[in-house]
């Protein structure tokens, strides 16, 4: 017998609902399904697929609203953030559609080496089968539409496995593909056990793994895949640099922006911010006024920004990170304290290079600040951390820029 699972509401921590995990049995009849819909899949034209995603698309933006709405119920993300994401998630699925009539192949000459054969190889791009599609809490439609999108678009079947705490939207984005015209045989929803999750990645009618979400899950995934195409996206400790000739106010602005929004919970947030000791103080001026003006609180208010972490123990996990900063001798600068599932916004300063907020990925509304001489000093530094997903510079000097694609 399969077990349950109730989905909490971040900031109010009542219960939204209780569901079943898919049962094992459930899960062999989807992937039994999706292994014969691949003949349906292979019955759609380009232009077909490009239709039915340009519809999905537009059901997408019918329901942004009650989508959105749920997002935030869901996650704590705040309204204004859910709002954005479904836009992005439209964007992802017109996109897809416009690939369909992309993905086309292409012509080999045989004489470009030698001996003179005076023939052409052509090339046809064919889907690999089906596609286990893993997507985490927080941006449960973006990033869904970016995994499910692209499959179908290459005549792939979906089995599309979210995030437990995001079942309703997932449940209604695939009721939503439906109506678009995507085949029940052609895509799946399973909310599988994570006791069955290895066993459903090793299937042998699995034919690849696209997978957002923590570096100790790809690790199990990758254990369990062998052989399979995997596409990961993971964990980030990602670094902010402000050269002395960089805009100080968009940089504050995409500080507050990468690293508040959605409560700090992104992978390709801006992590660690290294500004030059010339800005230092005017950077951090701006940053720590335009920071208390954020409203924190109920993520359905229009203009709260910063709203819940997704659960206790991640709010517990990110305020230890905070003050085990402070032990290892960082200044705590702003914020700092947690109401429930709310951690404020906070700003760390004269933080030990060997601190845990350098050295790991804190997922939550964390500033470590670093006030540095020459770029030659901090790319060790940076570079220093098993989590590499996205740098940002903020400067006028284009060489500048080059140089600094030394950060790996």
């Amino acid at each position: 017998m399969n077990g349950s699972f109730r989905v909490i509401n971040p900031y109010t921590e009542q219960q939204i609902d209780e569901y079943n995990y898919s049962s094992w049995e459930k899960v062999e009849a989807a992937i039994a399904t999706l292994k014969a819909g691949r003949q349906t899949q292979t019955s759609f034209t380009a232009f077909q697929r490009a239709n039915i995603l340009r519809r999905l698309a537009q059901l997408l933006e019918e329901h942004a609203e009650p989508l959105s709405q749920q997002i935030t119920a869901e996650t704590g993300k705040t309204i204004s953030d859910s709002r954005v994401e479904l836009q992005r998630a439209i964007n992802t699925t017109q996109a897809s559609s416009e690939e369909c009539r992309q993905i086309s192949g292409e012509t080999l000459d045989s004489d470009a080496y030698a001996p003179a054969r005076h023939r052409l190889g052509i090339v046809c791009w064919r889907p690999l089968g089906t596609i286990l599609c893993i997507t985490p809490f927080n941006f449960p439609l973006n990033i869904a539409m970016h995994k499910i999108g692209p499959a179908f678009a290459a005549g792939n079947t979906i089995l599309f496995k979210p995030s437990p705490q995001n079942y309703a939207s997932a449940k209604k984005l695939t009721t939503l593909c439906y109506q678009a015209g995507i085949p029940h045989d052609v895509m799946q929803l399973a909310v599988p056990d994570i006791t069955d999750m290895a066993k459903l990645i090793a299937h042998p009618d699995i034919n690849a793994v696209n997978f957002t979400g923590g570096t100790a899950a790809a690790d199990a995934i990758a254990s369990a895949a062998g052989y399979k195409k995997l596409l990961l996206e993971l964990g980030g400790n990602d670094p902010l640099i402000l050269m002395p000739d960089g805009d100080i106010d968009a940089a504050v602005n995409a500080a507050i922006n990468q690293r508040f929004a959605t409560a700090g919970q992104r992978c390709t947030a801006a992590k660690r911010l290294f500004i030059h000791h010339t800005v230092y103080d005017l950077f951090r001026e701006k940053l720590l006024h335009a920071s208390k003006l954020l409203k924190v609180g109920d993520p359905s208010q229009e203009d709260t920004f910063i709203g819940p972490l997704i659960n206790r123990q991640s709010a517990d996990e990110v305020k230890a990170k905070i003050d085990e900063a402070i032990a290892q001798g960082a200044t705590l600068t702003l914020g700092g304290q947690q109401e429930g599932n709310i951690i404020y916004p906070t700003v760390l300063e004269h933080i030990p290079d060997n601190c845990c907020v350098m050295q790991d990925e804190v997922f939550g509304p964390v500033i470590p600040l670093r006030k540095f001489d020459n770029l030659d000093e901090i790319i060790p530094l940076i570079n220093a951390t098993p989590f590499g997903l996205q740098a940002g510079v903020f400067t006028q000097d284009i060489p500048l820029c080059q140089d600094s694609c030394r950060l790996t």
